[in-house]
């Protein structure tokens, strides 16, 4: 896939300079143009990847994460945002909850969508999406303050919807998640271009800070609870840690 999204190569990390409306316009224009994916997955291979589209067999299933969708949407006052989708237990299906969400944004032509893999325990959205694992990542950008943008922003084959998946595995993944280039790489991301929603699948709540610590980066937080694993109480009290401003609601997944 030869088409690169252009991103700021730039080495300083302070925070992005302030866009007049015109100008984000051009900027949001320019943006869709040119995320369009040579080589597309095809329907077959979208289910295979357990990925929705808009044919998908199982149309409920569409459904649901456009419903998500209109309801974040509805949160954000007609400006872009990013969300963190987390699951309160592994095997919950929260990456699988994230990556699909990310890609019911991608289904709007006037919408691109980055999911980046904040899970650096247990990553997964490099396979889910065929990416070689020895490319750049995530945790590769935060260590290396030479690296730009561009080289960890992967095409998915879909339309609209790139990727930065977690990169080389890390000891202490709290201090690259709470550090100052993390943040700065976010709110960059978002604020680039106006039509882009992130998307952040991160770890489970029980266990580890991590997602916690995430949630400072959210606007929104998305909370997946795996059918049948985790008690109401449990449940009540893993989203109490979150800001009740943030937390968009519950997603009850029976797939893992």
């Amino acid at each position: 896939m030869s088409t690169v999204e252009p991103e700021s190569t730039s080495r300083n990390d302070s925070a992005p300079t302030p866009i007049d409306p015109m100008q984000r316009r051009v900027n949001s224009a320019r943006s869709i143009a040119l995320m369009s994916d040579t080589q597309s997955l095809a329907p077959a291979q979208l289910e295979a990847r357990r990925l929705i589209h808009r044919e998908y067999a199982e149309s409920g299933m569409t459904d649901a994460f456009r419903e998500i969708r209109t309801r974040l949407l509805e949160l954000s006052d007609g400006q872009n945002f990013t969300t963190l989708v987390v699951p309160m237990s592994a095997g919950s299906g929260g990456s699988f909850v994230a990556r699909n969400l990310a890609l019911s944004f991608a289904f709007d032509p006037a919408k691109t969508s980055l999911l980046v893999d904040c899970d650096l325990r247990h990553p997964c959205q490099d396979k889910a999406f065929g990416i070689d694992t020895g490319h750049h990542g995530l945790i590769d950008y935060l260590e290396d303050p030479s690296l730009g943008i561009e080289p960890i922003l992967h095409h998915t084959g879909v339309p609209r919807l790139r990727v930065i998946p977690a990169g080389k595995p890390a000891e202490v993944q709290e201090e690259y998640l709470s550090s100052f280039r993390m943040r700065a790489v976010i709110d960059s991301l978002r604020c680039r271009y106006p039509d882009r929603y992130l998307f952040l699948d991160g770890p489970p709540i029980k266990g580890a800070p991590d997602a916690r610590i995430l949630s400072d980066l959210a606007d929104f937080v998305v909370v997946v609870v795996g059918y049948g694993r985790d008690s109401a109480a449990a449940v009540n009290q893993a989203v109490a840690g979150f800001d009740p401003a943030k937390l968009a609601g519950l997603v009850f997944n029976e797939l893992p």
